[in-house]
């Protein structure tokens, strides 16, 4: 018999991105995403009408994925999706799926941890990182530090106590008066910022974690000073404060990340989640890995961000390792790495 090609479709349903992907033999051949605009009306992703969402383009984004990577069906290997953390309704509706479309097809399941996923974005394209590294990974939920010791062997070193960056960047953007989601717009005003123009704390957790809660309160009471004696404070004086917030959020991030690899004596350092794409973080690191030596690792923009394409990676690797999982399998809004 001649080696079977191992082909796998992907789905990530998390939040508010449906997304499939095919992936074979560890090389991703399309990353098929629908992003719902539905939730910018109501500052945040609304979870009701993300499941709806997901509902509606589950199947055509399934079906593109199928006719743009041309492998059919019944080539397929096995069925991988993402089962946490996450929106609960949201993951239902990529689990069901995942589950009757292997189900019909008779092949195995595969479970994969978001987070999991998003440090294993990294090799989806060459240049990969060498083990061990140091994945900080930054999202609208999640702030972690992860210590990668093999592909499915991860520990995290640090994380947040309580907002998420991501959060951090999108609750002072709503405070500044932008639109959801801000933080792309927070990154955008602060390149034609002063970031020493305003002072705010950088607050310092034990270790190597992390609190965020703290700077939007900072925000909010010195907005409020502020505008009382200049009610045309905030619109004046926009970009300053954009980029003072952008360069308070990433000091944070950066102080952390130079004490771990200080304590675990790692030069190969990644990013990864949703606010990796911000250009600030990504500038900040990239002079830093150019000052201390690091090896720095950042994925395209497309794997950046929710996508079904590091799911598809992240299951080419469990596959291997003969990681399956049966019918039974839940999904779960809290998922350790």
């Amino acid at each position: 018999m001649g080696t079977k090609d191992i082909s796998i479709l992907a789905i990530e349903s998390s939040c508010d991105e449906t997304s499939a992907s095919i992936i074979v033999n560890g090389k991703v051949l399309n990353n098929i995403v629908a992003t719902q605009s539905v939730h910018e009306k109501y500052g945040g992703v609304v979870p009701e009408l993300a499941s709806r969402a997901h509902q509606e383009n589950l199947i055509p984004v399934v079906q593109e994925a199928f006719s743009s990577s041309g492998v059919s069906k019944e080539q397929l290997s096995a069925v991988a999706f993402t089962r946490g953390p996450g929106l609960m309704g949201s993951l239902l509706v990529g689990v069901s799926f995942a589950k009757a479309f292997a189900r019909s097809l008779d092949i195995p399941l595969i479970d994969v941890n978001h987070m999991q996923a998003h440090v294993l974005a990294h090799f989806i394209e060459d240049p990969k990182p060498a083990f061990p590294f140091l994945c900080l990974t930054v999202s609208g939920g999640h702030t972690q530090l992860v210590l990668v010791k093999s592909h499915l062997e991860m520990e995290v070193v640090g994380e947040t106590q309580d907002d998420a960056v991501g959060e951090a960047f999108d609750k002072t953007a709503k405070l500044l008066g932008l639109p959801y989601p801000g933080g792309p717009l927070v990154d955008k005003y602060a390149k034609e910022g002063n970031p020493k123009a305003f002072k705010f704390p950088v607050t310092r957790m034990p270790g190597l974690n992390y609190s965020f809660s703290g700077i939007k309160t900072a925000v909010l009471y010195f907005l409020r000073d502020q505008l009382q004696t200049n009610p045309k404070f905030i619109e004046e004086n926009l970009p300053d404060l954009c980029a003072s917030i952008q360069y308070t959020l990433i000091e944070m991030l950066v102080i952390k990340l130079k004490e771990a690899v200080k304590q675990y004596g790692v030069k190969e350092i990644a990013i990864a989640g949703g606010v990796s794409a911000n250009s600030g973080l990504r500038n900040t690191l990239a002079e830093l890995a150019r000052r201390k030596g690091w090896n720095l690792y950042v994925p395209k923009f497309e794997y950046c961000t929710d996508n079904a394409a590091m799911i598809a990676i992240a299951a080419h690797y469990k596959y291997l390792q003969g990681e399956f999982v049966g019918l039974d399998v839940t999904p779960l809004a809290k998922m350790k790495l």
